[in-house]
């Protein structure tokens, strides 16, 4: 099995560690993703990302339940991590929703939970994304982030969280809340990959001991077909096939996956790649035996163009809402 180096959480003096790769599960559907859920624990994953948005999370339960019952896996052996959907974005809404993840994922805590996003939408029983009448997200315009935060340090101070954190905020929303939070954010998950380094948001991040994990550090090849469903259509750049990528793959002998998530987690940043190919799962876990030298770092870096892929325009009005994550989009 790999062996995976681990992140510092710190929350109030102490330690959690969290595994730098984890296992990616937005957009997994229940057979594939039970498979692919399995060969990841096979091959030594111990990281799992998951929200109750993505409608996953029984499978990941029932997958998690067979290997602890089994003895092959302890709960404290595990790093699971979920998040608040946007329906649930008023205080009591974070206890209701966390208490439904758990029970889906038949635990007792989870190691660490995220606001999922920093905008709202009603909280519709039954329906995760719910639309008006005119075809548009139903959202909430009024969205008080200190008070889900303190909602948020209560499900810390209950145990049923061991870390909290933050997901899709930007840097002015991240210090509201650092400026007014008992428990400060300990993590941070974004989109980041080499065509979107983020590095202004990274090193805030590292300032004030908040860990960074990247979603979508492949580029997010599955994005267009989620665009689809939602009648968007969009073309993305391919980074895999990217020349500086390919060249370092036949350098190191690697695949351009891995030239990729080597980058990411060289610059201290966690990565939470899906898939649900067996043998890719398999890829892209096996990264820790090799290491870009400074040059082929720097041939990396210089890839960066602030390409955002994921805007959540699929969310029909969403930049309207006055907490919209990236004003620059509008």
């Amino acid at each position: 099995m790999a062996n995976v180096p681990m992140l510092d959480l710190t929350t109030r003096g102490s330690v959690l560690k969290m595994p730098i790769l984890g296992y990616g599960t937005w957009q997994g559907l229940a057979g594939e993703l039970e498979t692919a859920l399995n060969v990841a624990l096979e091959v030594g994953y111990r990281h799992i990302d998951t929200a109750h948005a993505y409608e996953n999370e029984k499978v990941i339960g029932d997958v998690l339940k067979q290997w602890i019952n089994s003895g092959k896996l302890k709960r404290e052996d595990i790093f699971i991590v979920t998040k608040l959907p946007p329906g649930g974005m008023y205080p009591e809404g974070v206890k209701k929703y966390l208490r439904r993840s758990l029970d889906l994922l038949q635990l007792d805590y989870v190691d660490l939970y995220l606001v999922h996003t920093p905008f709202a939408f009603n909280d519709v029983e039954g329906d995760l994304h719910p639309h008006k009448p005119d075809g548009k997200m139903d959202i909430v315009m009024e969205t008080d982030h200190l008070a889900i935060w303190k909602a948020m340090e209560e499900q810390f101070e209950a145990g049923l969280a061991k870390s909290i954190g933050i997901s899709n905020f930007n840097i002015s929303q991240i210090q509201r809340i650092l400026d007014n939070a008992k428990i400060k954010p300990c993590s941070l998950q974004i989109e980041l990959h080499a065509y979107h380094q983020q590095n202004e948001l990274v090193d805030f991040c590292k300032k004030n001991s908040i860990v960074v994990t990247a979603y979508s550090p492949l580029g997010n090849p599955g994005l267009s077909v989620l665009m689809h469903k939602f009648g968007k259509e969009i073309e993305l750049p391919n980074i895999l096939k990217n020349e500086t990528v390919v060249a370092l793959s036949k350098k190191y002998n690697k695949t351009p996956a891995q030239i990729l998530l080597r980058h990411t987690v060289q610059r201290g940043i966690c990565v939470i790649p899906k898939s649900i190919n067996p043998q890719r799962v398999k890829e892209n876990i096996d990264i820790f035996d090799f290491q870009l030298d400074n040059g082929d770092m720097a041939a990396m870096n210089a890839l960066n163009q602030d390409a955002r892929f994921l805007d959540f325009s699929i969310f029909e009005g969403i930049k309207d809402h006055p907490e919209y994550p990236f004003p620059e989009l509008r």
